[in-house]
Order: structure tokens, then sequence, then C-alpha cells
């Protein structure tokens, strides 16, 4: 789901609440369809299980990158390494091998360690997003529980 699944929903929250009517009471306190309410929390609510399970989905995807890229790495080592042992009869060749596998696997290590690095960021930067979704979120339910409460304390709507 994209971003504007949630944002969408609180907007139309927000929506909601802005235009709600003033209680006579108090001009800071809305009349609030209560229920209109709940349904935009409900459809919230079910779209943020699947926005973890993709975050999930995307960092066990990048973890399998990595893997793949390290099982390749130690495999094209290994064939260097073999090729080297096979051509071993002169000392030249072994060791132009051996430089050979070291560039290998320091190109390897560096691929390894950048691909773990944006693997991280980009599931930082999703976890990110959802932690300021939530807290978004949890912001206007608090508040809305807030002005409840406090309409229902001052004797409800009149």
């Amino acid at each position: 789901m994209d971003e504007t699944g949630v944002m969408g929903l609180i907007d139309e929250l927000t929506i909601l609440i802005e235009d709600a009517k003033p209680s006579f009471s108090n001009k800071n306190l809305r009349l609030v369809d209560a229920n209109q309410a709940f349904e935009i929390l409900d459809e919230i609510k079910e779209i943020f299980p699947s926005e973890f399970s993709q975050s999930r989905q995307i960092v066990r995807e990048r973890q399998s990158l990595l893997d793949d890229a390290e099982a390749e790495a130690n495999r094209m080592i290994e064939d260097a390494r073999s090729q080297a042992l096979t051509i071993a009869s002169e000392q030249e060749i072994v060791r132009i091998s051996q430089q050979q596998a070291d560039t290998i696997m320091a190109e390897v290590r560096e691929l390894e360690r950048e691909t773990r690095a944006g693997a991280e960021d980009y599931a930082d930067e999703v976890f990110g997003h959802v932690e300021q979704s939530l807290d978004t979120l949890l912001s206007n339910v608090r508040r809305c529980r807030d002005r409840l409460n406090a309409n229902s304390l001052s004797g409800g709507v009149r």
C-alpha cells in the first residue's frame, strides 16, 4: 500500500473533526459523529498490518539478496582458489591467482557492505515512515478521545 492510504484516512478524520459543529458551551469542543470516526479508525487499523507485513517482506528479500551475494562470493572465491591450485605448477601463476582471489574477495566484501547498508537504510526509512504515521495517528486518536472525554465531562450534548 502506498503512503496515501493511511495519510488519506488521517486527513479524512481531520476533516471530519474540523467540519464538525462546535459545542454550544465551548468553541474548542466539536460534535463528531463517533460512528464515522470509528469507521475511519477501523480502516486505518486494517491498513497498518499490511504495511508492517510489507516492511518485513522487504527486509526478508534484502536479507535473501545479501545471503545470495555472500554465497556467490564464496563460490567465486572457491572457484578462484580451485583454479589456482590446479594451475599451481608454476609459482607466478599461483601468485597471480591469489591476487585475483584477494581482489574478488575485497570487491565482494565491499558489495556485501554496500548492499547491507542499503538494505538497512531502506528498512530504517520504511520503519521511520511507519513510526511517523503511527505517531500522527496516535496523536489524532488522543485528541479525539480528549475531546470526547471533555464533552462527556461537560454533560454531553444539549
